[in-house]
């Protein structure tokens, strides 16, 4: 994303916003399903940015969608119900019922020996014959069953007349350094898929593998070479006595470097010998991976205001006007005595002493209304900041497409509503709901 973008969403929208790059995305898709080849299709975990989901149902061979919030965006995108795996650790046996009777996933997961009871009784209860489903495998955790009850599956499939058990599912986490983890994980899936074929004459179709590559946030991490790493991983997959179908589940790896968070300069102090600055966003917009009290320096860009303090260079302690605004010659308050340059530490909007955005940024000659905009923020801050804490609104949510330009997803929305049960009885009022709550 240029600055010449990120300047125009920020005059013509305000801050703080996202903005997530549609081009950048689709072609990040594109381009690793080039690399890896045809027996290989991209799936997107939609977890990572479900506004990015449109775009991914238009580029990828799939979604993984986890509840039921995330299938009813789907529905809305008009995702392909062949283009889900409806996946999830808890599944609501209404939501499932409610799903098989529109047919509305083209595969669904079993973590457990009683998920697939309860998806053989649903798609019984619809109707449904040769339901796919995929068995997830647990990395030692509370996702998936262990390798006793895959094969226990796979044994007693006869159990299960409703339900095609098509493949297997293996996700172990994300932020993996180099290869050698996946190597290894491979090898293992390798092992039991030709168990299952060998010892229990049964053919598992397909796989589904999350390799969870990493993706490098801050200053100092080696930032891998993308091609040479696919063209390995893809050495590793053709190694695979496997030969079926694999699906590959992505969501970090392909969204996080498409997206920018912009947020504003508010205020600026010097404080017992520390400058700080505060912007208009904070971290319950900005969360990225790894992040420790801003001990770390994340991908960032400083954009200054078009402030003809800058130009003009009048003499120190000057009076100039820029807007409503009143400055010093130094780009600072009247009557503040905070240096035009040196180390900033970055502080959000909230009443708390951890919105610490990063600290000891070097920002020459800072001012009120400056922007700074936190790149590859792509996957996950849109969704799991503490949004509700101090009321605060919901920040916009732009895309960029060059065909398009900057598209308007979600406007600026309050959050006040909900914090004190406003929301929930302006919802029912208009459903025609009777439950209401007098505490």
């Amino acid at each position: 994303m240029n600055n010449r973008t990120l300047l125009e969403a920020a005059r013509q929208y305000n801050t703080p916003c996202y903005l997530f790059d549609l081009d950048a995305f689709t072609s990040r898709i594109r381009r690793m399903g080039e690399i890896l080849g045809k027996q290989v299709n991209i799936c997107y975990a939609m977890k990572a940015n479900p506004f990015l989901t449109a775009a991914a149902a238009r580029t990828a061979a799939g979604l993984e969608v986890c509840s039921p919030g995330e299938y009813a965006i789907c529905r809305r995108a008009h995702v392909p119900a062949r283009n889900i795996v409806l996946s999830g650790v808890n599944k609501e046996e209404a939501h499932i019922r409610s799903v098989m009777a529109e047919q509305g996933a083209g595969t669904y997961t079993a973590e457990s020996l009683n998920q697939l009871l309860l998806l053989e009784t649903c798609a019984a209860a619809a109707g449904l014959t040769g339901v796919r489903v995929l068995l997830r495998l647990t990395s030692g955790n509370q996702f998936g069953m262990d390798e006793e009850d895959v094969l226990a599956s796979i044994r007693n499939r006869g159990s299960y007349p409703h339900l095609d058990p098509t493949g297997l599912q293996y996700y172990s986490g994300t932020q993996k350094k180099g290869l050698e983890r996946i190597k290894k994980e491979l090898e293992k899936l390798d092992l039991l898929l030709g168990f299952v074929r060998e010892q229990l004459d049964f053919e598992f179709r397909e796989l589904e593998y999350g390799p969870g590559f990493q993706i490098p946030y801050f200053e100092g991490q080696e930032q891998p070479d993308e091609e040479i790493l696919l063209q390995e991983f893809k050495k590793s997959l053709d190694s695979l006595d496997f030969k079926g179908i694999i699906f590959l589940e992505a969501g970090r790896f392909l969204a996080a470097p498409c997206g920018s968070y912009l947020t504003r300069v508010v205020d600026i102090k010097r404080s017992l010998g520390q400058n700080y600055c505060i912007v208009d966003g904070g971290i319950n917009h900005v969360n990225y991976y790894g992040q420790t009290m801003a001990m770390k320096v994340p991908a960032y860009r400083y954009l200054p205001q078009d402030n003809p303090a800058r130009r003009q260079k009048p003499e120190h302690g000057a009076i100039v006007m820029d807007g409503n605004k009143t400055f010093m010659a130094s780009g600072h308050p009247p009557g503040d005595d905070t240096p035009a340059s040196g180390r900033w530490t970055v502080c959000g909007s909230l009443c708390t002493s951890g919105d610490i955005l990063v600290k000891n940024l070097p920002l020459e000659g800072l001012t009120i209304g400056d922007l700074l905009v936190f790149d590859r923020i792509g996957a996950y801050s849109v969704t799991e900041g503490i949004y509700l804490f101090l009321s605060r609104k919901l920040p916009a949510v732009l895309t960029y497409t060059q065909k398009q330009g900057l598209s308007l997803v979600r406007d600026v929305l309050p959050t006040d509503m909900l914090n004190d049960g406003s929301a929930a009885q302006i919802y029912q009022s208009q459903s025609g709901s009777s439950k209401r709550s007098d505490t």
